[in-house]
C-alpha cells in the first residue's frame, strides 16, 4: 500500500495514512487556505482521501478522532521541524540527469562515510558537491551518507530521526538530497545511505498516536521496539518496506545502509529483512539499475547474507565489525571492552579471509560463544574499515587513528583497508589523517531528554576505562569541534597520506587479484606468533602478494622462490611515502605495507 501524500499533477493530491483502530482521521491542509478533508478507511487499517486544488509545497496534517494536529507519519518534508505540519512534494518536478545511470557492483565499490553537517562548514547537500572530484581523485567511488531525515534542532548524528520519508530542512531538503545524488552519478559515484529501521527519536515521535507501531514484547536499548512481527504487524513492516522503495525511486539512492539490524526484533516465519530484501531486488529489476541493502550486525550471522534459496536473508553485504576490532587493536594496543577478544595477527588473517573473527568461538567479552561461519560468502558482502562513525565517535573523546598512532601506523592501516579482500570503507577525513574529532553531538529541546543523554553517554563508557569526562552532547562547541579541517589535506604529512591513498587505490582498480578479490583464488597467512601477514591473490595471468608488517621491529620478508621476478608496487616504508628508506628485500619494514606482482611470464607458474 502506498502511504504517504501523492502529488497527482494538476493541484491534485491523494493522502493515505494507516491509522488502526481509530473511528476517524481528518487531513487538516494549513496552506494556501485552511480546509479540513475528512478520510474513508480503506480497509486494513488504511484511511484514504483526494483533494483538489492542493498545490505542491502546500502544508498539512492529521487529526486523529480529534485529537491535536499531527505530522503525516510518511511526511515527504518538516520545513517547520519535526513538530510542525508536513509538505506535498511534487518529487516529478526534479529534472534527474542521471537517466543512463546503472548503478555500480559491490565488488567496485570504495565507500566514503560523510557527516553532511560535519564535512564542510555550511554544512549542507549542495557543499559536498564541489568536494565530489577531489573523492574522486583519491578513489572513491561511492559515497555514504549518514541519516538525512529530520531531527530535534540543528545538529545530530541522525540516528534519534523521526520522520524516516522526510529530508533534514537545514541540509537542503529534498530538492538539495536530489542535487547531491545527480552530482555524485554524474561523476560515476554510486550513493549509500544510512536508514534506521530498529527505532525512531524520542523527541518529536508521534507514531504510537496513529497505530500499534511499537510492541511491548520486546525491550531494546532505545524503549519499546518496533512492532515487525506482533498484531497489526503487516502495516508497520508495509511502512518500513516503502520508505526503502521511496528512497530508490524518488532520490534515486543506490544502496541503504541498515542501521543495527541486531536491534530489529522479530520471530516471524517471513522476518522483514528477507521480505525487504525481495522487495528491494524486485524494485532493481523494474528499474533496470542495481539497487542494494547493506547490514549492519554485530551478530556475526551468515543468514543475513546467504540467499534466501539457501535459507538465508539475502541482504547484499554488511559491515564488518570483527575486521575494525582486529585490525584496531594490532595497531594501538588496546584491550578495553569489546576489543579484549582481539589483538592477534592471526585473527587479522581469519578477518581477511573469512569476514568474520568470532565463528561460533567464545567470546571473553560476551561471556558465551559468538556467531557463524562466514567462509563461504563472497568478499564483495564484506564492507571493511579502520574508522567509522561509530568507532571514532563512540570514543570518550571522539579520536581519530591520526591522534593515537604513528604516521608509519596510519600508512599499514590505509593499506590494510585498501587492498583488502573486501568492500574498502573510508571514514571522512580519513584519506589525509584529520585530526578533528568527530564526537557525539545533539541539539533537543527537553531538558529531560538532554540529561539522560549525557548520563547515557557516560555509562557507554564505563567499560573502556576512559578517564574523564565526555564533550557535552549537547553543546554547539561539541559539534563545531567535529567539523573536517579541508586545508589539512594539502600540508605535510596529511598531503604524503593522501598521495598514498591515491595510489593503494589506483593499484587496487587496476591490478585483477585487488580490483575483484575471488575467495577461492585467495590465500591468507601468517605463522604462529608471527606480526607478519601474506595476502596473495591471483588470477590466470597474474599473482599479487600483500605483506603487512603489524610488529614493532624489522621482520625477515616471508616471499617465495628468489628466482621468481617479483615488481614491487609499493612499499609504505619508501622515503617517497615519508617513511625511513625501505629494506627490501631483506628485511620488511615496522608497521609497513608491501605489495609485490609476479610478472606476467611467470605468473601461470605460480597459479594453482
Amino acid at each position: 500500500m502506498k502511504i504517504g501524500a501523492r502529488y497527482l499533477g494538476g493541484h491534485r493530491c491523494e493522502f493515505v495514512v494507516w491509522a488502526p483502530p481509530h473511528q476517524a482521521v481528518t487531513v487538516q491542509l494549513v496552506t494556501p487556505s485552511a480546509k479540513s478533508i475528512p478520510m474513508r478507511p480503506d480497509g486494513d487499517g488504511y484511511w484514504r482521501a483526494a483533494a483538489k486544488d492542493v498545490p505542491p509545497d502546500s502544508r498539512y496534517q492529521y487529526l486523529v478522532d480529534g485529537g491535536p494536529p499531527r505530522p503525516d507519519p510518511a511526511s515527504h518534508a518538516q520545513p517547520d521541524g519535526v513538530h510542525g505540519p508536513s509538505q506535498i512534494i511534487d518529487h516529478a518536478a526534479f529534472a534527474w540527469g542521471d537517466g543512463d545511470w546503472r548503478g555500480r557492483p559491490a565488488a567496485e565499490m570504495i565507500l566514503y562515510e560523510l557527516h553532511v553537517g560535519a564535512f564542510t562548514p555550511d554544512g549542507t547537500f549542495d557543499a559536498v558537491i564541489p568536494r565530489l572530484d577531489a573523492l574522486r581523485e583519491v578513489g572513491i567511488t561511492a559515497v555514504e551518507l549518514m541519516p538525512v531525515t529530520p531531527f530535534p534542532g540543528v545538529r545530530n548524528w541522525g540516528y534519534d530521526g523521526i520522520a524516516p520519508f522526510a529530508v533534514h530542512q537545514a541540509y537542503g531538503g529534498p530538492a538539495g538530497l536530489k542535487r547531491l545524488v545527480d552530482a555524485c552519478h554524474a561523476r560515476d559515484l554510486a550513493v549509500v545511505l544510512d536508514v534506521v529501521y530498529n527505532h525512531l527519536g524520542p523527541e518529536g515521535n508521534y507514531l504510537a498516536e496513529f497505530g500499534p507501531y511499537f510492541t511491548s514484547k520486546y525491550t531494546t536499548p532505545w524503549g519499546s521496539a518496533i512492532n515487525f512481527d506482533d498484531a497489526w504487524s503487516d502495516g508497520v513492516r508495509n511502512y518500513f518496506i516503502e520508505n526503502a522503495l521511496h528512497w530508490f525511486s524518488h532520490y534515486h539512492i543506490d544502496a541503504l545502509r541498515l542501521d543495527a539490524v541486531h536491534g530489529i526484533r522479530d520471530r516471524s516465519a517471513s522476518p522483514f529483512l528477507m521480505e525487504l530484501a525481495e522487495r528491494t531486488a524486485a524494485c532493481s529489476a523494474d528499474a533496470g539499475r542495481r539497487v542494494a541493502l547493506i547490514a549492519e550486525s554485530d551478530l556475526n550471522d551468515a543468514r543475513i547474507l546467504r540467499p534466501r534459496s539457501a535459507g538465508g536473508y539475502g541482504l547484499d553485504a554488511q559491515w564488518s565489525d570483527d575486521y575494525h576490532h582486529a585490525l584496531h587493536t594490532l595497531l594501538t594496543g588496546e584491550t578495553q571492552g569489546y576489543y579484549e577478544d582481539f589483538g592477534s595477527a592471526a585473527q587479522m588473517a581469519k578477518a581477511m579471509r573469512d569476514g568474520f573473527v568470532f565463528s561460533g568461538q567464545y567470546s571473553r567479552y560476551r561471556k558465551r560463544r559468538h556467531g557463524n561461519p562466514s567462509a563461504d560468502r563472497p568478499a564483495e558482502q564484506f564492507v571493511v574499515f579502520a574508522q567509522n562513525h561509530d568507532q571514532v565517535g563512540n570514543r570518550l573523546n571522539g579520536d581519530r587513528l591520526s591522534t593515537l598512532v604513528s604516521f608509519e601506523s596510519l600508512k599499514l592501516s590505509a593499506g590494510a583497508v585498501a587492498l583488502a579482500p573486501a568492500v574498502p570503507l573510508l571514514f571522512m577525513g580519513e584519506e589525509y589523517g584529520e585530526e578533528a574529532p568527530f564526537l557525539y553531538f545533539v541539539s533537543h529541546d527537553d531538558p529531560g531528554l538532554i540529561e539522560a543523554v549525557r548520563r547515557g553517554r557516560k555509562e557507554e563508557f564505563l567499560a573502556f576505562r576512559w578517564s574523564g569526562e565526555p564533550p557535552d552532547p549537547q553543546a554547539e562547541e561539541t559539534f563545531l569541534r567535529s567539523k573536517l579541517t579541508w586545508a589539512l589535506r594539502d600540508t605535510g604529512r596529511h598531503r604524503l597520506l593522501l598521495e598514498f591513498y591515491c595510489e593503494l587505490f589506483r593499484l587496487r582498480k587496476k591490478t585483477p587479484p585487488l580490483a575483484r578479490p575471488d575467495r577461492n583464488r585467495l590465500d591468507v597467512h601468517v605463522s604462529e606468533g608471527s606480526p607478519v601477514l601474506t595476502v596473495r591473490g591471483w588470477t590466470d595471468r597474474v599473482e599479487v602478494r600483500c605483506l603487512f608488517n603489524f610488529g614493532k621491529s624489522d621482520a625477515e620478508v616471508p616471499m617465495p622462490d628468489r628466482s621468481v621476478r617479483w615488481e614491487k608496487l609499493i612499499d609504505s616504508a619508501d622515503s617517497r611515502w615519508g617513511g625511513s628508506g625501505s629494506s627490501l628485500p631483506d628485511r620488511l619494514r615496522a608497521h609497513s605495507v608491501v605489495v609485490f606482482r609476479a610478472s606476467r611470464r611467470t605468473a601461470d607458474a605460480l597459479s594453482p
